[in-house]
């Protein structure tokens, strides 16, 4: 590992939009299938286990809860891990801990055990790969990065369909504890998409033949001023102090809420109305299917030219259509019924899963990306936590589970609301800041074009010195770095000055001040 390159956020080197980020772009998308199919699949497992260990239906929630839990909670410590180490060596360690959590819960005697095998440690191993696989997408596309979002989470619903129908398999089979080793030595796959996470290094500089040595010395200067820069925080809390990060990590934090609930339940749903179990499981596959199109639908549309600064509320959009896609499926009560809703369900989910980090890449941009996106995992977890197990409390209460999808579709309608309303009557900044940036820019051009006009007092053959052409490239290169515009002086010959002083006083003119004459 000694051998690694260290992401350190920024490295200068523009996003290639392709080439090796197709590779990486394969790796998010296993990672992401994982990550969030994961907690899904293994619900296929909860009845199973409810028999085994005579629990109910929210102590089985828990399990999916606190896996998601811990991919979202542990947020801030995959940013400080991928700022210290990098995001190849995480990935790796997060690998061997997926699979590891999930063949230590095959020998399980408690459900408390699967919840710190599974819950626990797998989902430790996952959130170490899924956010350093978002870091490195998001370094490679620039231009193409909505599509490369959303075919990356498209990996969600394909991974759904594989492993909902594979567990089912696996059950029948193995039983759940053999089908736990298996799903186990599955997850060793996400070290080989770690091993694709080749990081970003600038190109080294050509040394010109016909370069001197006083140009050569000066690239070097410029070469270790660029390297030596101060390396970039382990955490960075400043973008609690951009309003549309709080919007998005409010409303965010609400969507989470419910936006889990009803894959978690469908399957119980269905096995509640009658139906046997492998037509139960195939309603997974169904919504993981439909959300396969969907996502990558999402993000062609999302980076339209006139669509992509209006990203936020196309995800607005988003979110309401699938909180009322939940309110109307409440109200289902027959297998017919289950399948048009896992269709809605899925156009909706996989819209949601394009563009949620498409967003909020868009709000803080690449640099700050890594610590914003475990700040806001944070901050989910919390209601990731809360969620699945309140609705299965709720469900043991009431014993229907038309009150959980009521519930869970309204939780989601309202971060909608917030979203959508906040960023309309709060973020009005923008166009300010583009008038500045142009009249910036008027000046600058402006300034150009003064510096552009030849001295008066300069003979027509002379060449300027070396220091002179120095000093005028440094000056014009801070101007293009945006530092403030100084006025050009012009470069006159001090013999020049003299002679122009004393002409006056030999043709008889009254003498003046040289800032007059000049």
């Amino acid at each position: 590992m000694g051998g690694a390159v260290v992401d350190e956020g920024e490295t200068g080197v523009k996003a290639p939009d392709g080439g090796w980020g197709w590779a990486v772009l394969s790796g998010c998308f296993v990672i992401t299938g994982f990550s969030y199919a994961f907690p899904k699949a293994i619900s296929v497992f909860f009845k199973e286990l409810i028999r085994e260990f005579g629990v109910g239906y929210s102590d089985t929630a828990w399990i999916s809860s606190i896996l998601l839990a811990m991919l979202y909670g542990t947020g801030p410590l995959s940013s400080v891990l991928v700022n210290r180490f990098g995001c190849r060596p995480v990935m790796l360690v997060g690998g061997f801990f997926a699979s590891l959590g999930m063949i230590l819960a095959s020998f399980s005697t408690s459900i408390i055990h699967i919840y710190l095998s599974t819950g626990v440690i797998t989902g430790l191993g996952l959130a170490l790969n899924f956010q350093p696989s978002l870091i490195m997408l998001n370094r490679y596309f620039s231009e193409k990065r909505p599509l490369a979002n959303g075919l990356s989470a498209a990996g969600s619903p394909v991974a759904l369909c594989c492993l909902s129908p594979l567990g089912q398999v696996l059950q029948y089979q193995y039983g759940w504890r053999g089908g736990f080793l298996i799903l186990g030595g599955i997850l060793l796959n996400c070290c080989v998409c770690g091993a694709l996470m080749r990081p970003l290094v600038p190109p080294k500089a050509l040394k010109d033949p016909g370069q001197d040595d006083a140009g050569a010395a000066e690239e070097e200067k410029k070469t270790k001023g660029e390297t030596s820069r101060p390396k970039s925080k382990l955490l960075d809390f400043s973008v609690f102090r951009d309003r549309g990060f709080l919007i998005y990590t409010v409303a965010a934090s609400i969507m989470v809420l419910g936006l889990f609930v009803p894959p978690v339940f469908i399957v119980s749903y269905a096995k509640e109305l009658g139906n046997e179990d492998t037509k139960s499981a195939l309603l997974l596959t169904i919504l993981g299917f439909i959300d396969i199109f969907a996502r990558p639908t999402c993000g062609v549309i999302a980076g339209l030219k006139w669509v992509r600064p209006r990203c936020v509320y196309l995800f607005s959009f988003a979110m309401i259509f699938n909180g009322t896609t939940d309110l109307i499926g409440s109200q289902a009560k027959d297998y017919t019924a289950l399948v048009i809703f896992c269709i809605f369900f899925g156009i909706s989910y996989g819209m949601v899963g394009a563009l949620q980090f498409e967003v909020l890449m868009a709000i803080v941009g690449t640099e700050k990306f890594s610590s914003a996106i475990g700040l806001v995992l944070l901050m989910e977890a919390i209601a990731v936590l809360v969620g699945p197990p309140g609705a299965g409390r709720l469900l043991d209460a009431t014993k229907n589970y038309m009150y959980v999808f009521l519930l869970a579709g309204s939780e989601v309608v309202v971060s909608a609301v917030i979203l959508a309303t906040c960023n309309f009557l709060c973020i009005k900044t923008k166009p300010s800041v583009s008038v500045d940036r142009l009249e910036s820019v008027a000046v600058m051009q402006d300034a150009k074009t003064e510096a552009g006009r030849k001295p008066a007092g300069r003979k027509p053959g002379r060449k300027p010195a070396n220091e002179e052409e120095k000093g005028a490239r440094e000056e014009e290169r801070h101007k293009e770095e945006g530092d403030e515009v100084r006025p050009m002086v012009p470069m006159v010959d001090s013999q020049e000055v003299e002679r122009f002083l004393k002409e006056p006083q030999q043709n008889g003119e009254t003498t003046g001040g040289a800032e007059t004459r000049l």
